[in-house]
């Protein structure tokens, strides 16, 4: 009896602090947190529809805007994480995290913020009103039309507001490039690429979340991580077609070979590695085999010279600024070129490859170069700085 007595004394203090848990909120945040699993059941859904191509699922869990666009995009696996909604009445906001990835090309998810707005209905069910952009994140490439896809032997290729042959054209170039960047780095790569083709460089600035004069007369860029691990996303070619239009046959190989080299070396660059090896490399990489003459190749670090400007040293970081002096940028991408192209044409294409890798092997800037040049190509900072400045002197004077 006593052990009936003291259970039904601990139920009825249960039942106490029950009542009193929901006088001070608990059912609010009850609901707040029914609200977002509904939430997160109908983007499951949506998820679902958008993977299978079904269209008519789609409808079913709102506005049926975003469907045609993104219908074209090879994705394996797409969904979305809710990590907060804000409800006002009959209507919502819901932060979400998209992940999703593109067939054959990503070996880990591409994630992209997105803010959704969503309306229930009489029937109590919630459905979607619109999908864009998070604040601060940037768009995707079906945000701004509906996207043609070409299929290259190692690239794929994506466009808004291009035709199949334009974009026919980018992944000629692109299947070009891939060999090339292999046959210099190794095959310890992925050996594909995927290209993004926007309508403009303003779509292209949005694309990469930036102001559209930090790209203005850049041709393409590549996003990713530097330093990533091998099962990271796969990075992304995005071309600025205003500038990329204006170059000529080589000048497109060159530019497409360049950002591929950035792809199959992402995992050797980090913190440690300087722009000048990085961006000298992957031009070293472009115009390898195109037997330009270092005069044609490098005008800009040309006139320096014959001016008796030679450099006093490697470019620094902070020289790569897009939005700087246009003439400052293009020396500095000649500059580091033309060290990668000595360090090739002295100690072989071998040992270039092999210094690149053994400055990445750092975790951070200080003493990387220095050790680098040490062990691989037995020489001093000083050393080689002394003989890339001579080396421009016998090539550009």
């Amino acid at each position: 009896m006593a052990g009936r007595g003291r259970a039904s004394g601990v139920s009825v203090l249960v039942s106490v602090c029950l009542l009193l848990t929901s006088l001070v909120g608990c059912a609010g945040r009850s609901r707040a947190e029914g609200v977002r699993a509904d939430v997160q059941r109908l983007l499951d859904l949506r998820a679902e529809a958008v993977l299978h191509h079904d269209a008519a699922g789609y409808a079913l869990t709102g506005t049926r805007a975003g469907f045609a666009e993104v219908s074209a995009v090879p994705v394996s696996s797409w969904s979305y994480r809710v990590s907060g909604v804000r409800q006002s009445g009959d209507t919502a906001v819901a932060d979400a995290e998209l992940r999703y990835r593109v067939r054959g090309y990503d070996q880990a998810p591409v994630t992209a913020g997105r803010t959704l707005r969503l309306a229930r209905a009489a029937d109590g069910q919630w459905y979607v009103t619109g999908d864009r952009p998070a604040p601060k994140s940037a768009e995707q490439l079906w945000d701004q039309g509906a996207v043609r896809v070409v299929r290259g032997r190692h690239s794929l290729v994506m466009g808004v507001g291009q035709s199949d042959g334009q974009l026919r054209a980018y992944a000629s170039l692109a299947d070009r490039a891939v060999p090339a960047v292999t046959g210099a780095w190794g095959a310890d790569w992925p050996g594909r690429v995927v290209v993004l083709v926007p309508r403009s460089l303003d779509a292209m600035a949005r694309l990469l979340g930036s102001p559209a004069s930090s790209y203005r007369g850049i041709a393409a860029v590549t996003t990713g991580e530097t330093g990533a691990p091998a099962k990271a996303a796969a990075d992304r070619v995005i071309v600025n077609p205003d500038a990329y239009g204006m170059l000529g046959t080589l000048g497109r190989q060159v530019v497409l070979t360049h950002e591929t080299t950035h792809v199959a070396t992402r995992r050797a660059t980090n913190a440690a590695t300087p722009l000048w090896l990085s961006e000298g490399y992957a031009d070293w990489v472009g115009y390898r085999g195109s037997g330009r003459s270092a005069a044609q190749a490098a005008p800009e670090l040309q006139r320096a010279v014959v001016d008796g400007e030679v450099p006093a040293a490697l470019p620094a970081d902070r020289d790569f600024g897009f939005a700087g002096d246009a003439g400052r940028l293009a020396r500095a991408y000649e500059s580091g070129w033309l060290a990668c192209r000595m360090i090739a044409e002295r100690w072989g294409e071998a040992r270039l490859r092999a210094f690149y890798r053994a400055v990445g092997t750092h975790a951070q800037r200080a003493g990387a170069v220095e050790d680098a040049l040490r062990t691989v190509l037995g020489v001093t900072v000083e050393d080689f700085t002394a003989q890339w400045r001579e080396y421009l002197r016998v090539q550009l004077g």
